[in-house]
């Protein structure tokens, strides 16, 4: 099935303007990114796929479905003492879907938001919990979040989650949990297989931030351009590269 792309948003417009997860985070980084690309369609530069995080990804799906299938804990649940199994629902599929994903439309401002989550898994006393997947390769254990701006943005990442499944009407806990795989890559060699050491551990998320910022950029969608971001590495390319333009256009008018 084609997904079709969200258009260009309309300023006063009445429909509702779709926003992924992703979008957001692109809106808290810089503004004027983010405003040139929901208002004009000027996009990024885009990076590379990590196609090798997308494909542990697809695989750690395939192994909780084997114990969700069973109604079964799965070992690391056991031996990270996880008090919560893989949930079954009808929406998994959707929830998970890239381009549908968990949906919720914030009335006051007619944002319709979504984002596929990695898992979700379901404790007791039947509150649903947040699960995301990362994979990475480097030296030591990796058994919280760091104080980076990459891992800032994975908190806001399971935290919107949590805020739309509640939207979907679900009892939601606040606490959810990283499934980080790390490629171990000291060894005798390749031999075609890579080995990783997998930890989970729990991250405590607060989603009293999302509906503020929706309302900040239900304001920049209907506003004018923003300021350039002077921390944004795409504005001082665009700023470089348009000053390069100028300077070889003034020097082609004196010859």
């Amino acid at each position: 099935m084609a997904y079709k792309r969200s258009p260009a948003y309309k300023v006063g417009q009445k429909e509702p303007y779709r926003l992924s997860r992703s979008k957001i985070e692109d809106f808290i980084r810089c503004r004027r990114c983010f405003w040139l690309e929901a208002r004009l369609k000027i996009k990024k530069p885009s990076t590379p796929p990590f196609l090798i995080n997308s494909a542990i990804d697809s695989l750690l799906k395939a192994e909780f479905d084997t114990y969700r299938a069973k109604k079964q804990h799965h070992p690391w649940q056991i031996e990270f003492k996880v008090n919560a199994k893989p949930f079954t629902h009808k929406d998994l599929d959707r929830w998970r879907h890239t381009f549908t994903g968990v949906q919720h439309l914030h009335q006051p401002t007619n944002l319709l938001i979504f984002g596929g989550v990695d898992d979700v898994w379901v404790t007791p006393d039947g509150e649903l919990v947040v699960v995301d997947y990362k994979a990475t390769a480097k030296d030591g254990e990796i058994t919280n979040l760091e104080d980076s701006k990459w891992h800032d943005a994975y908190r806001r990442q399971m935290e919107i989650y949590q805020w739309l499944l509640r939207g979907e009407g679900h009892k939601v806990s606040d606490t959810g949990y990283f499934v980080y795989a790390n490629g171990i890559a000291k060894g005798k060699g390749f031999f075609n297989k890579v080995e990783f050491r997998t930890n989970i551990f729990p991250y405590k998320g607060s989603d009293k931030w999302v509906e503020p910022t929706l309302v900040k950029i239900k304001q920049t969608l209907e506003g004018d351009m923003p300021k350039e971001d002077p921390d944004c590495e795409h504005c001082a390319y665009a700023r470089s590269r348009t000053e390069l333009t100028l300077i070889t256009l003034q020097k082609r008018k004196k010859h």
